[in-house]
């Protein structure tokens, strides 16, 4: 038997829409499932993101300073990442507070429509800074590939580890590779 992939999966600002299509796959996940050793995700319970990743798998955009922390961790600790829907592609919905800007999202959503905000401030002990503008992956890391949809059909995410899986190219039509 082959050494098992150690993949990842992680979603960070988007609807986790992406990841119930994983989910979806049905019984094409204990096909899968062989072949991988899932070591994060949203799955899983590791607190940690670990060293040695073949592959993992990244929905959503950086919209926060622990965003980008967090995908410059999983570049550094991934061979290979899958840049998983339209929000990590594009920013898409995510995207949609970049028309009016970090502080009027704020303003609304913490001192306009709190009940409870007394003091008239955002909270910043457990709320990770905004950045200005909400950003896809590949603006800040290099992506190995681009899954695109909303979400993402199960039966093109299938494909897509499947292939990886084998070691074969990848000749999905939606599927663009970057780099190397």
């Amino acid at each position: 038997m082959q050494k098992k992939i150690r993949l990842a999966t992680i979603w960070l600002d988007g609807c986790s829409g992406c990841h119930m299509s994983i989910l979806d796959m049905d019984e094409k996940l204990i096909e899968i499932a062989q072949y991988v050793d899932v070591v994060y995700s949203p799955y899983v319970d590791a607190k940690e993101f670990p060293q040695d990743v073949d592959l993992t798998i990244v929905e959503g955009a950086l919209s926060t300073d622990h965003d980008i922390a967090m995908i410059k961790k999983i570049r550094e600790n991934s061979k290979l990442i899958i840049a998983l829907g339209d929000c990590a592609i594009t920013g898409n919905v995510s995207a949609m507070k970049n028309l009016y800007g970090s502080e009027a999202v704020l303003k609304k959503g913490y001192l306009d429509l709190a009940d409870l905000n007394e003091k008239g401030e955002y909270p910043s002990k457990m709320v990770p800074k905004l950045l200005d503008k909400v950003l896809p992956l590949h603006e800040v890391v290099h992506v190995d590939y681009f899954l695109p949809g909303c979400p993402t059909p199960s039966d093109a995410i299938y494909e897509m580890l499947k292939a990886l899986i084998e070691g074969r190219e990848i000749h999905i039509h939606s599927i663009t590779r970057f780099g190397k």
